[in-house]
Order: structure tokens, then C-alpha cells, then sequence
């Protein structure tokens, strides 16, 4: 037992005091992976070991915070949410059969999550297993009973081939797969190579150890003679064993536990301290920090010391810059995206510099980009709005014609069907850009075209108006470029989001092959997920998706004022249905707010709205509102599925008060600010602060404001203004001035 709480002792010393080096606020302190690690319905956070945007990274495998034993403790995790590859167990005494399936029995209390350090005590078999990663490595530090046999167990699939490396050393390979759906499924795959050495805390070789190789597995028996803390050190590569060896060396060869530990803490400080906040509550700065550490979990860079494999081509490449993959676009590109280029714009450069690699390897721009390639996931190409936003931004670093060349080809010869990415076009393809909508089936009708996916659906109605907003992104990139053709062309095709508008439903609604109208209900059919015509969200929320054209928006719901009232009646209209009919149908559309979704992507935009329709108070009220409720600094804390940072970007920007609404217009618009001050600490050397005097739960509303001391009457300013630093000062009361930010 006293050694027990000497462990617990130096992990709680690892993380807090030991680090604590200046006298600046080390907001690391607010940030707790746990935080939304169980589900509304769908998938949670889990806490994901790892540096900031690096390959390496585990979680242990449970299926949320609430079970109370772990499956195993992967040496990687591969792709974003996946449950990794390679996986530990630890034992005592004889290892039988059963050694491999049990699972182990964990205390929550005793637990240490921090990005950077993972520690837990397993209570059945009193065994302290801790982790730290580098960059392309990491460390195990396993703590074991004093005078037993110890055992380490790792297992993978039938792809998973182990071997000795030396006396103290094993190798391991692990191929992985992805396979598409569909009827002509497109197979990738790949292999993780590890290398590995188990020494003592001093890194000395150990005695009386055996390392036994066999199918799909490789078990490590250490004597009871030998000390009982043990660690593997290891790297992995996907480039070769070889390559393994050599981050192994970079890394790790002369690096013990506790040096990695420190490293690892001021990797997070770097990037979570680049934001300083004063006021708000402890809840607030901890469901804030989270957020902000939530978004460094992807993009992650996998070039290795000089060159990185790409799942794109096959093929070894040779670069001194990093190569960034696993992304969701459909996710991130509304604020993740948008943050990295206030906080990290090398960051985004060298992002869409392997975006644009990915195309001339494999033919299409990516969606999806994952490690082993393009994953064909959700709708449209929302590539094109990262370079357009990127570029009117001032980030350059990236082949622009080529870029360009590949956002076109996806917008002009691939298929526009959902999860079906990277094929060419097809009849209904041919339809929608003939007569500028995808056309939808009526609830009676059997699909005739063999590649729409049988879950997925055609999503008509998704698929037309993310298709505008992606021929909008490419006509302003066109524009940008000097394509004049290009930009009159794309220009007219950004305006098809109109054909389905159906002004008596006040909705975008789906149309046939006549192009006649399908009157669904709008809340409720093409179920499940609405994707029949919607995708994850209904109706309602897809009224509000031409963030491209706010004013031709407007136009259709009849002037400010009416949009204004139908944008109240978003949040106010019941389900009419029960919730538990309504959820089975949608399991994505979590986080209600009358017929808002706080629980999903698509919706993240839209209290934003109000700025744009004359009544900027009532944003200021929606996004207080929206943070009080559904962002929590507990386990439940997180309304939908985060997305590795495409919600949690939402929270960053809602708590500092202002929000990129169209991502490639450098302009952001103003809400209200959770916090009394907050600095955000530009890579240019300047520093952007907002102030909001006398903030606070019912001090939500703006009554005046000033930039740089000059007084404003607009909910909007610009990149420009943002990247010259200066101060966003905004006096806060209790109740509205609705007159407060009227002008454009």
C-alpha cells in the first residue's frame, strides 16, 4: 500500500506543481479529456493520449466512461475514434487462455487523465499501468506486485505478425483495413510497424525475461526476480521496421518516463496557453480548455523524420514538411478549419499543402482524409472552402493551380452521391447538373441507380444545397485567381439552392424527376436520419445551410424581419412526436432546442443568424443559452458527437464571442463573450483581446462597443483586424439593447 500511494503521489506531482515554472497561468490545468465520455446516443469523446496534432495516440478500449474495465491498451490508434491496433493486456502469475480475453477491473477515482500522461490502477490485479507518447513513440510504465511473474500481453488480428528484436527488443507488424460500401467496394489497406524494448525505470536491460512470438500474438513473461516497475518503450512507423528503429532513436533512446512526461506537458502548454482567459466561472474555463484541446486532436502529422507513407498512391515519399492526414471535412470545415488559421496558419498551410499532395497522388481532392486514404464519408466536397478561406486569408505555402484543378474535378466529374466520393459520375449526376438539383424518389418509389448506398440514400436535398455552397467556394477561388469563366460559371451554379425552395412550406424541400414537388413531412420522413432527402439533421435545420448567401436567404423568407420571426420559430417548434420516436428516427439530431440541433454540425452556424437579420441581441441570448445547457465540464458534456474538434470549435469560438459564419469570407460576427477578457496570442506577434465588462450569467447582452477604443455599431469585423492585434472591447448588461449592432 505505501508503495501504491507513492505512485499516486508522483503522478499528481507530474501533473501539477513539478511543471509550474512561470508565473503565467497555466490553463493546462483546466483540461479534462473526460468531458464528454458518455453519449447522448451515438459515439462519446474518448480520452485520447497524445501530443498536439502527432501520430502517436491511445485511449483504452471501453466502450465509455461509465465501464469500470478496460478491454486492452492499444500501442497505436490509427484513425480518429477507432479502438487502435496492437492491443495490451497485463497479468500476473501463469498466462492460460483465459490471460487473453479477461478484461481488467479499473477503480474511476483513481485515474489520472491528462492529454500528456494516463495513469490508472487496476484494483483485482494491483497493477499501475501509466503512458506518456512523443511524437512517433511512446512509453508504458507498468507498475507490477513486488516478487510475481509478470506478463504483457499484445494481440491483433490475423494480419498481426511479432518477432525478437534483440535480447530486451520485438518487432511488430499489423496490417489494417478499410473497406467501402457499395456494390463495387474499394479495399485500402495498410501496415503499422513497431518496435520495441523493455528495460527497467533506468533503462537497463532486463533478466529472466522471454518474449514469445506466436499467431497473432506476442506475450512477454518477466521473472519475479526482476524489479517490479517495468517499461516498453516503442515507435511506431508506417514506413518499415527500419523506420520504426529510427524514430526509436530520435525519440526514445535516451529519454526516460518522467523526461517524456515533461515534454509532453509543455507541448499542451504551447497550444492551450496560447489563449489566456480571466473571469467566468470554473466550469466555463474547463469546458472552454477541453474544447481547445479537443481540436488539436486531428489533423495529425505522419511524416517521418524526412519521408511519410501515403495511403493515396502506395508509395514512400521524401519531404521535409509535415504530411497531415485523418479529417472529416464535413465536420471541421465550419470552424475547425477556421481556428487554425487564427491560431496556427503554418499549421493550415502545410494542412492543404498534403490536401493538395493527396490529389496528385490519387486523382481526387480528399473528403475524408484518413491514414490508408480517402474514407467516402457523408456529402459534397467541402474541400474547396478550406483553400478559398485559407487563401482570402493571407495563408499561402500550397500549389494554388493544382489545388484549384482538383476542387473542380470534384465538382465537375465526380459522382455527387453520398459516401460514394472518387467515382465518377453517373446518370442522376448527369440530372443534377443539367437541371441544377439532385432529383428526390417519393416514400413509394425503389431506387433504380445501383451506387446510391442503401443506408445512405440519395440525401436530395443535402447533396443540392451543399453542392452550392462547395460551386460558390469554387466561383470565389475562381474569382480569387483571375478565372473569369470559372467565376460567372460557378457563380450561376451556387444559386441552385433556390430550386428547392418551396416558399409556402417557408423550407428546403425535395423534388422528383418532373421536378414537382414531394410534400414529406419535413421533421420526420425519410427516416432513418431523414436521408432520404436530409442528412443526420431534418428539415428545419436545413433551412438555414446557404451560409454563402445569407442575403439571398433573407430574400426568400420575405426581409429581415420575417426571417427573424421563422428563425424564432426554430427554436420554439415542437417535435410534435416523442422524443424517444423522434431520437430512434435521428440518433444524430441530439441537443434539441425546439427544432434547433445543438447536437450536430450543420447547426452550429445558425444562432449566429440573427446578427444578419437585424436582432444581434438575440444571438447574444441563443449562444449563452446554447453553452449554459448542452456544454457541461462532466462526462455528459458534449450534446452529440464531437467530431475530434468539429463541435468542440463551435465552443471555442461561441466563449470567446465571435464566430466565422461562412468559411471563405474573412469575416467573423460578434456574440457573447463567457469570459471578462480573453487574449489570444497570434503566431504574428501580435495579440487580439476581448473584453466584455461585467460579464457574466444574466450580463449577456451588448450594450456598446469598441475596436481599438473607437466605437462600433456592427456585429462584425475582419480577419485583417483580427491579425493587427488591438482590442475588441464590449460593455456588458442585463438586459438587450436591441439597438446595438445594426449596421452591416
Amino acid at each position: 500500500m505505501q508503495g501504491f500511494l507513492k505512485t499516486l503521489i508522483a503522478a499528481f506531482l507530474l501533473t501539477s506543481n513539478l511543471f509550474n515554472v512561470s508565473a503565467q497561468e497555466d490553463f493546462t490545468k483546466y483540461v479534462d479529456p473526460r468531458i464528454g465520455n458518455v453519449s447522448q446516443l451515438l459515439v462519446p469523446t474518448f480520452p485520447t493520449f497524445s501530443l498536439p496534432n502527432q501520430m502517436l495516440r491511445m485511449f483504452p478500449i471501453k466502450p465509455d466512461y461509465i465501464a469500470d474495465q478496460v478491454t486492452a491498451w492499444p500501442l497505436q490508434v490509427e484513425n480518429h475514434r477507432e479502438p487502435g491496433i496492437m492491443k495490451m493486456k497485463v497479468s500476473v502469475g501463469e498466462i492460460t487462455s483465459e490471460s487473453w480475453k479477461r478484461k481488467m477491473a479499473i477503480d474511476h477515482d483513481l485515474e489520472v487523465v491528462r492529454p500528456w500522461y494516463y495513469s490508472t490502477y487496476l484494483v483485482e490485479d494491483e497493477i499501475t499501468v501509466g503512458f506518456t507518447p512523443a511524437k512517433k513513440c511512446a512509453i508504458y510504465k507498468i507498475d507490477f506486485p513486488q516478487s510475481t511473474n509478470k506478463n504483457i500481453l499484445i494481440a491483433g488480428t490475423e494480419n498481426f505478425k511479432a518477432q525478437n528484436a534483440g535480447e530486451n527488443g520485438f518487432t511488430i507488424e499489423e496490417k489494417y483495413t478499410y473497406k467501402t460500401r457499395g456494390l463495387s467496394p474499394i479495399v485500402c489497406s495498410m501496415s503499422a510497424y513497431c518496435y520495441g524494448e523493455i528495460t527497467d525505470l533506468n533503462g537497463r536491460i532486463l533478466k529472466n525475461i522471454q518474449i514469445i512470438p506466436s499467431e497473432n500474438r506476442l506475450s512477454i513473461s518477466i521473472g519475479a526476480l526482476n524489479e517490479k516497475s517495468v517499461l516498453i518503450k516503442y515507435a511506431i512507423s508506417y514506413i518499415s521496421f527500419d523506420q520504426a528503429k529510427r524514430n526509436f532513436t530520435m525519440e526514445m533512446a535516451n529519454q526516460n518516463f518522467e523526461q517524456t512526461v515533461t515534454k509532453g506537458k509543455l507541448a499542451w502548454e504551447k497550444v492551450i496557453n496560447q489563449i489566456e482567459v480571466t473571469g467566468g466561472t470554473e466550469a466555463q474555463k474547463r469546458s472552454f480548455y477541453t474544447s481547445l484541446y479537443r481540436t488539436y486532436e486531428r489533423m495529425i502529422d505522419i511524416n517521418e523524420y524526412g519521408q511519410y507513407y501515403s495511403g493515396y498512391d502506395g508509395k514512400v515519399h521524401k519531404s521535409d514538411r509535415p504530411f497531415f492526414v485523418d479529417d472529416w471535412i464535413w465536420d471541421t470545415y465550419l470552424a475547425k478549419h477556421p481556428l487554425n488559421t487564427i491560431l496556427n496558419p503554418i499549421m493550415e498551410s502545410d494542412i492543404l499543402n498534403s490536401y493538395t499532395q493527396m490529389y496528385e497522388q490519387s486523382g481526387w481532392m480528399p473528403t475524408f482524409p484518413e491514414v490508408l486514404g480517402n474514407q467516402m464519408c457523408m456529402n459534397s466536397y467541402h474541400s474547396t472552402s478550406l483553400f478559398i478561406d485559407a487563401y482570402r486569408k493571407g495563408i499561402a505555402g500550397f500549389d494554388m493551380k493544382k489545388a484549384y484543378e482538383g476542387c473542380k474535378k470534384n465538382l465537375t466529374e465526380a459522382t455527387l452521391l453520398p459516401w460514394r466520393q472518387g467515382n465518377a459520375k453517373v446518370e442522376l449526376d448527369d440530372f443534377y447538373h443539367t437541371n441544377g438539383f439532385l432529383p428526390a424518389l417519393r416514400p413509394s418509389e425503389k431506387e433504380t441507380e445501383p451506387m446510391v448506398d442503401c443506408w445512405e440514400k440519395r440525401q436530395s436535398v443535402a447533396v443540392t444545397l451543399g453542392m452550392s455552397f462547395d460551386a460558390w467556394s469554387l466561383a470565389q477561388l475562381a474569382k480569387e485567381t483571375g478565372n473569369q469563366p470559372d467565376y460567372k460559371k460557378f457563380s450561376e451554379v451556387a444559386n441552385n439552392y433556390k430550386k428547392l425552395w418551396h416558399p409556402q412550406m417557408q423550407l428546403f424541400m425535395p423534388k422528383d424527376e418532373k421536378a414537382e414537388w414531394i410534400m414529406i413531412n419535413p421533421k420526420l420522413d425519410g427516416c432513418p436520419g431523414f436521408r432520404d432527402y436530409y442528412d443526420e439533421n431534418n428539415g428545419w435545420t436545413y433551412a438555414w445551410q446557404v451560409q454563402q448567401d445569407i442575403n439571398g436567404l433573407i430574400s426568400l423568407l420575405g426581409g429581415k424581419k420575417k426571417a427573424e420571426e421563422r428563425l424564432d420559430q426554430l427554436f420554439r417548434e415542437p417535435l410534435e412526436m416523442s422524443k424517444q420516436m423522434y431520437l430512434n428516427e435521428a440518433p444524430d439530431a441530439t441537443g434539441q432546442v425546439g427544432q434547433y440541433i445543438m447536437g450536430n454540425e450543420p447547426s452550429l452556424h445558425i444562432p449566429y443568424l440573427y446578427n444578419y437579420f437585424g436582432a444581434p441581441w438575440k444571438t447574444q441570448k441563443r449562444i449563452r443559452f446554447l453553452l449554459d445547457v448542452w456544454f457541461k465540464d462532466n462526462i455528459f458534456g458534449i450534446p452529440g458527437d464531437e467530431d475530434g474538434g468539429g463541435m468542440s470549435a463551435f465552443v471555442v469560438f461561441s466563449s470567446l464571442g465571435f464566430y466565422p459564419v461562412t468559411p471563405g469570407l474573412p469575416v467573423y460576427t460578434i456574440g457573447s463573450p463567457v469570459f471578462e477578457k480573453s487574449s489570444i496570442k497570434l503566431p504574428n506577434k501580435n495579440t487580439f483581446t476581448i473584453i466584455a465588462k461585467g460579464t457574466s450569467a444574466t450580463n449577456k447582452y451588448i450594450q456598446k462597443a469598441f475596436f481599438n477604443g473607437i466605437e462600433i455599431n456592427t456585429a462584425f469585423f475582419t480577419h485583417k483586424k483580427l491579425l493587427e492585434g488591438g482590442t475588441l472591447e464590449l460593455i456588458m448588461a442585463d438586459k438587450p439593447n436591441k439597438e446595438w449592432g445594426l449596421e452591416n
